[in-house]
This record gives C-alpha cells, sequence and structure tokens, in this order.
C-alpha cells in the first residue's frame, strides 16, 4: 500500500467535509439516521402488517428488477416469494425477536437469484436486506464449522484476560483474513481505548500498547455497537445507496438503520478510516455484563466483503469470548475470595468490642490487607482514619453514596478526582487546558499530591455507615497514537484529523489515578465486611439482651413504685383516720402521754402520705414523654412566679432577670416544674441577710465533652449555699442536707424531680456553690438546646 493510494485518499477527506472537521458535530452525527447503505446490497422496509414496501434502496432495480419508485407502496410479494416474506415474518415475531438469516431466491426478471437475506424488526416495519450469493463458495464453508469448533475450544482454553484478547484477535484474523485485528479495550465507559493485543502482517505498523482519544469513537457510535455485535465496511469508498424516499412520511425523518448490517457510512468515519491507511474494516463488539468492554477491530488494505457466515462465526466469536472474559473474571473474583478469605479472618481478629479504637491500634494490618495508603471507618456517628487523610468533604460524600447502597456492595475505583470532578465543577483542574511542552503533558484532573485518588469502599448500612481503603496518586505514563487534546489539525483545506498510530506516538502521563484495585482486594473488602458485620452483630445481639434486661428491671422498679405510691396510700389513710377518730371520741378520757403519741401518729402518717405522694409523681416522669415545642422562656418564669413569687416575697428575695431570656425548645410543662422547684428552693435556703436575691438568666458554657460551646439556663441565689462535698447529694431521691422541719420541711425529692425531667430532655444539670455564698443552678435542655443569647 504506497504513498500515492494515501495521498489520493487524503485529498478525497479533505474534499468531502469541505467546511473543516468539527468534533463536536461528529459527537452529535445521527448516524443511524444517514438515508443510506452500501451498495454491495439492497435494502426493502416494509410494513409488516400490510405487507407493502415502505421504504427501498435506490439500487433495487439492478440488484432485483425493479426500481425503489416502483416498489415503494407495492407489496413485497413483487420480489420476495409468498413462502419467504411468511418465513421472514415468523422469524421475526414476538418481543424482543432476534434478526433472522434466511438463503433465498428474489428478484424479477433476469434480476432474479439467490440472495442471504436478512431480516430485523424496526418499529412497525420489518427490514429486508439482500446480499448476492455466490453459490460457488459454497464448498469453501464445508470445512468452516470445525475451524469454529477448534477458534471457540482454544478460546476457552484462556486463562487470564490477556490470553483471551491474544487467542481472539489471532482466531478472527484466521477466519477473516484481515491485515489487522486488534482488542482494544476502552477505559471506562466514555473513555479511551487501548490496544491491549494485535495480530498484524509485517508490511503494517504495530499498534500494541497505544492508546486512543475517546473522540475515536464517539458515544452514539458506543450505544450501536453495544447494541449490534457486529459491524463491517467493505470499502470506504464506496459510493453509498440512497433510500427512497429520502425521509419517510410517517416520522418526518429517514429509515432508523441502527439494526441494519448494510448501513452506510458517515464521512467522519470514513475519513478516520483512510487516515489510517484502511480500505475495509469489521468490528465485533466484546460485552461485559450488558455494557460495551471494548472491540475486536479489524483492518484490510483492500475492499473486503464477507460472507453471511462469516459475520455469523465473528459474531458468535465476540459473543463467546464476552463470556470468557465474564468466566475469566468471575474466576479470579473466586480465587482471590479464597486467598483473601484467610487474611481477613486474621485481621477480624484483632477487633474487639470497641471496633474503632481496634481499628486504630491495628490500622497497619488493616491497610496492608488491600495493599492501601489508608483506612477509614464511618459508624454511628463516628468517623476513624489511618494512614491517608480522608478530607472531610470526600467522607460526606462516601457516606451519601454508601446510604444508596445495599450493605455488603462494594464499590472500587482507581480514579477519584474524575468522579468528584462530576459532582462538584470546582473540584480539580483540567490539565488538557495547557499547552503540551517537549510532547509531555499531563491529562485528567489533577489530585493533590498527597491526595486520595483510588477508593474501596464497601457500604455497612443504609444509614450512610462505611468502611474504605484509600489509595494515594500513582501518575502513569501512557503512549498515545495521536495528540488526545488535539485529535484534529489544521491543514490546506482545513481541520482534518490527526493521523493515527506508532509513527505519531505522542507520549504523556495520566494523573488523579491510583493503582487499580484487583478482583482479590474487593474479595479482601467483601470478606472483612462480612466478619465486621458478625462481630458487631453479636456484639449488638449482646447489647440487646442487656438492654431487655434492663427494660424489666426498669419496668419492675416503675410498678413497685407506682404500687408502693398508689396502694400503701389506703392503709395508711385508715391509720390517720383512726388515731384522728380516737382523738375526738375519747379526748376527755385519754392521759396527755396518750393524747401526743397518737397526735405523732397523725403527723407520721402525713409525712409518710407526702413522701409516697412523690414518689408517685416521681415514678410518673419515668413513664411520661417529653413533648417539646418552641417556648418563650419569659412566659414560663412568669408561670412559675405565679406559684414561687409569695413563697420568695415572704422572704423579701428579690427576683433578678434581664429584659428577654429568648426562646427554648422544651416540654413547657415540665421546664414549668423545674423553675417552680429551684424558684421555691431559692426562697427556703435564703441567707440571713437584708439583701436575699434569685437571678434567672441564660448562660454560655463549655459543652461537657468537647471544646464547643452550649447555652444553659441559670438560676443562681445568694443565701446559704451548700458545701462542695455534699453537692451531688442534692440530687438524690428523698435526701436533705437538714432536718425534716428545718428551712420549711420537705421529702427531698424536688431536685430529684429537677435532674429526671432535664435528662429526660436530653440535657444535664449541675452546680456551683460555696457555703454562705449562694447557689448557682445550671441546667441544659439537650439537642437543640436553648434558643436564646445571654451571659450571666
Amino acid at each position: 500500500m504506497g504513498d500515492d493510494w494515501l495521498s489520493r485518499r487524503a485529498r478525497a477527506a479533505e474534499q468531502a467535509v469541505p467546511g473543516g472537521f468539527d468534533l463536536s458535530e461528529c459527537v452529535r452525527e445521527p448516524i443511524h439516521l444517514l438515508g443510506g447503505v452500501q451498495s454491495y446490497g439492497t435494502l426493502l422496509a416494509v410494513d409488516a402488517a400490510t405487507g407493502l414496501v415502505d421504504t427501498a434502496a435506490a439500487n433495487t432495480g439492478p440488484l432485483l428488477g425493479v426500481p425503489a419508485e416502483d416498489l415503494v407502496r407495492g407489496p413485497v410479494t413483487r420480489v420476495v416469494g409468498p413462502d419467504d416474506w411468511q418465513e421472514a415474518l415468523e422469524a421475526t415475531s414476538g418481543a424482543d425477536a432476534p434478526s433472522a438469516a434466511l438463503p433465498v431466491t428474489a428478484g424479477t426478471g433476469s434480476s432474479r437469484g439467490t440472495f442471504d437475506l436478512s431480516v430485523h424488526r424496526s418499529g412497525e416495519l420489518l427490514v429486508l436486506e439482500f446480499e448476492p450469493r455466490d453459490e460457488r463458495q459454497a464448498f469453501l464453508f464445508s470445512g468452516f464449522y470445525q475451524g469454529v469448533r477448534r477458534a471457540l475450544a482454544r478460546l476457552r482454553s484462556a486463562s487470564t484476560v490477556t490470553d483471551g484478547c491474544r487467542t481472539a484477535v489471532k482466531e478472527i484474523r484466521s477466519l477473516t483474513g484481515f491485515d489487522r485485528v486488534v482488542a482494544y479495550r476502552f477505559d471506562g465507559p466514555d473513555g479511551p481505548g487501548e490496544v491491549v493485543a494485535e495480530e498484524v502482517t509485517e508490511a503494517w505498523e504495530p499498534w500494541l500498547g497505544l492508546w486512543f482519544p475517546a473522540t475515536d469513537i464517539p458515544p452514539q457510535a458506543r450505544r450501536l455497537y453495544q447494541d449490534n455485535w457486529i459491524r463491517v465496511i467493505t470499502d470506504v469508498d464506496d459510493p453509498t445507496v440512497r433510500l427512497h424516499p429520502q425521509v419517510r412520511q410517517s416520522t418526518g425523518r429517514p429509515l432508523d438503520l441502527s439494526g441494519a448490517a448494510l448501513r452506510t457510512v458517515s464521512e467522519f468515519h470514513l475519513e478516520y478510516l483512510r487516515n489510517i491507511r484502511v480500505r475495509s474494516s469489521m468490528s465485533v463488539s466484546v460485552m461485559r455484563e450488558g455494557r460495551l468492554w471494548g472491540l475486536i477491530a479489524c483492518h484490510g488494505a483492500d475492499p473486503k466483503v464477507l460472507a453471511p457466515e462469516v459475520r455469523s462465526a465473528c459474531e458468535l466469536f465476540g459473543a463467546a469470548f464476552s463470556l470468557q472474559l465474564a468466566a475469566i473474571e468471575e474466576r479470579e473474583r473466586a480465587d482471590g475470595f479464597a486467598r483473601s478469605g484467610a487474611r481477613a479472618g486474621a485481621v477480624a481478629e484483632l477487633l474487639d468490642a470497641d471496633v474503632e479504637a481496634s481499628l486504630l491500634r491495628h490500622e497497619e494490618a488493616f491497610r496492608g490487607l488491600t495493599n492501601a495508603d489508608g483506612v477509614a471507618l464511618a459508624r454511628s456517628g463516628r468517623l476513624v482514619t489511618a494512614g491517608l487523610p480522608l478530607p472531610d468533604r470526600l467522607a460526606s460524600e462516601l457516606g451519601r453514596r454508601a446510604a444508596l447502597m445495599t450493605p455488603g456492595t462494594v464499590w472500587a475505583t482507581d480514579r477519584l478526582p474524575e468522579l468528584l470532578a462530576d459532582t462538584d465543577t470546582d473540584t480539580g483542574a483540567d490539565a488538557d487546558s495547557h499547552s503540551p511542552s517537549d510532547r509531555e503533558v499531563e491529562r485528567g484532573p489533577i489530585a493533590e499530591p498527597d491526595g486520595v485518588a483510588g477508593l474501596l469502599m464497601v457500604s455497612l448500612g443504609r444509614s450512610g455507615e462505611f468502611l474504605a481503603w484509600t489509595r494515594a496518586e500513582r501518575p502513569m505514563p501512557r503512549e498515545w497514537a495521536a495528540d488526545p487534546a488535539s485529535p484534529v489539525r489544521v491543514g490546506p483545506r482545513g481541520e482534518r484529523l490527526t493521523p493515527r498510530g506508532s509513527g505519531a506516538v505522542f507520549r504523556s502521563v495520566m494523573r488523579g489515578r491510583s493503582l487499580p484495585w484487583t478482583a482479590q482486594d474487593q474479595s479482601a473488602a467483601l470478606e472483612m465486611w462480612r466478619l465486621l458485620t458478625g462481630l458487631v452483630l453479636r456484639h449488638a445481639n449482646e447489647l440487646g439482651r442487656l438492654n431487655d434486661e434492663l427494660r424489666m428491671i426498669n419496668v419492675d422498679l416503675d410498678s413497685f413504685a407506682h404500687a408502693a405510691a398508689h396502694d400503701l396510700k389506703e392503709p395508711l389513710r385508715g391509720i390517720s383516720n383512726a388515731a384522728t377518730f380516737t382523738l375526738e371520741d375519747a379526748a376527755d378520757g385519754l392521759d396527755a402521754t396518750s393524747v401526743r403519741r397518737l397526735e405523732t401518729m397523725q403527723r407520721l402518717a402525713g409525712r409518710m402520705d407526702e413522701l409516697l405522694n412523690s414518689l408517685l409523681h416521681y415514678a410518673r416522669l419515668g413513664r411520661g414523654g417529653v413533648q417539646r415545642t418552641d417556648v418563650p422562656l419569659d412566659d414560663v418564669v412568669d408561670a412559675a412566679l405565679e406559684v414561687a413569687g409569695p413563697r420568695l416575697a415572704d422572704e423579701h428575695v428579690t427576683v433578678l432577670r434581664p429584659a428577654t431570656l429568648g426562646r427554648v425548645r422544651a416540654d413547657p410543662d415540665r421546664l414549668y416544674e423545674i423553675l417552680v422547684n429551684l424558684l421555691v428552693n431559692a426562697a427556703k435556703y435564703a441567707a440571713d441577710r437584708p439583701d436575699r436575691t434569685v437571678e434567672i438568666a441564660v448562660a454560655t458554657v463549655p459543652t461537657q465533652d468537647g471544646p464547643g460551646r452550649e447555652q444553659a439556663v441559670l438560676v443562681r441565689d445568694n443565701g446559704i449555699g451548700i458545701p462542695p462535698g455534699r453537692q451531688s447529694e442534692v440530687f438524690d431521691l428523698f435526701r436533705r442536707l437538714h432536718g425534716p422541719a428545718e428551712y420549711g420541711g420537705g421529702t427531698g425529692v424536688g431536685l430529684a424531680v429537677v435532674k429526671r425531667i432535664v435528662e429526660r430532655h436530653g440535657g444535664r444539670i449541675w452546680l456551683e456553690s460555696e457555703p454562705g455564698q449562694g447557689a448557682s443552678f445550671y441546667f441544659t435542655l439537650g439537642d437543640p438546646g436553648p434558643a436564646a443569647s445571654g451571659s450571666a
């Protein structure tokens, strides 16, 4: 193949797209609606219900004996026998019916002959593709079946993906006779492709190891490759045969040729093939889990018409190769699971009840399980990391993704910055925006030098919990068959496709990638999830059992307190009444000692009744819920002062408060009870001094478990105070630091009730006091806490 041929093809290519080469037009081009077919065959689109021809290729005259204009709107049986038409209908009947191939005798007059008829459904139409059949070649395929069987047997013996690709290209070249056959693997659904295996004649340059820009196979072409296993182009200089009519009356668009083997070729693709010195080509799709994994691409230096038997064999081979890839990957996954199971078990044995702490203690073993640079565990609202730091934004994104995944699902990527760039356009830098220097360039969003580029994550639960391993960026060199940043160049006639091939190698460095995760790594992650889940479930079951026991104990205690407070009141009331009646009925006949004893009995019965009432109230607090609302704190203080105010006035205690206390989220009835108890206590324990005060305020205080700040309600008096060593006792049930009759008496239940109400809100209560210096009671109301502002 000489330079003259290439020069002629290049000039023809430039003339074919006179306005220049616009890649955006290439990406948008509707290649299934080009309105033409390759000239070595012809095509009819027939209404399946009526048998009337809807569309016909312009070459039906020489091939079938009837011009297209005469066939359209007429019966298809003019050129196809009724029995063959009925067989075509039956072969493609039913939902999702596959295409069918039939040998038929078709046409009229001197054009009547033997054809290979391919049939497929396109909506309400049956598309018939006719390819003239040379009966003299029939003997060539007599031994074809055995050759295909041997090729499939050799393919099944492949043990790795690379071996499978090598076998595939060798057997496809043997079946077809093309000059070059390559296995071309895509780097992701929309990414570039790499030649991973090759069989090529010595006269052609090798492509093995070269990368080709993603624009070489645009998205709409990939969709068609995904829907059709095989695509054949017999001659890049083939004169396209137009369809009649060009636009269908029913749709206003050209006939959809997505499933047609004879579909004509885009001028963009023809120029591409001429550019790489190819005259004929065939592409066989390689699928993995319903998605396009890659292609087996075949190139010839001369025009080549492939018989349907050869195309069918190649299509079968592509399907078998796809299944073999799946089997290889599944075997690798199973082998990896077996090898990683023992390692994961050894690592899991290092875990104890405190999973997070034990992970940090043994983080090297966890990272070593998948050869990772970092490990992270998000569980129960906590995130622990070791090794490579995990940025907060990334941790949040992983939690969001984990919440959408089924627990136990493994998700892995070696190009995390690219994925993050899809969700946050401000992330990373586009290295394609700068010009290359010395034929070296960096590609893709650039990660931070020590940033996370690879991630292997397993979801632990729907609440966004996850276990993840991370890897740092590993820059990877690539050799491109063309500059991926400039797939077109300016020539004498405008923009043209850049030549592809090893003669124009463009070296680059891929950034933002990590080492890829192997099947063994993913198996280890899955096994770790299984073991971790088992460990957590065992701890959860044990904790559940203990909680059930505690719940039963609490129920029993609550029932006892209620019964004691309620059922004991009846006999106590009888004792009090008996003493009262005895005093009334026999007052004159009793001596002073007996009277004093009966009065003591009455007083003690009354005291016992107060204690039982307090116990009943305390028990009810344990059963009742907290009904939070947005409450003005001033309104609750006003209500509490209606009860405690007279007592404070009697003790000459002045109430101090700011102009406004703001609002809180609390149960207003329970908050009222807290304030009444604290204000009454301030009245009870007022000091013997003229300036007796009680202050109500909102204070900003440090949080209990961290460096943050929160707001608390403050009730401060300047009364007698409480010794530091006895301050915790004041919150105990039935505990008073003074005698029953001192400082107004009481049951010792008030502050215990206050503490229980505060804890039911999720808050805490504490005090600061010194003898003779008064007492300051602080309490919070849990999340969201007081919504007021102020300071004390």
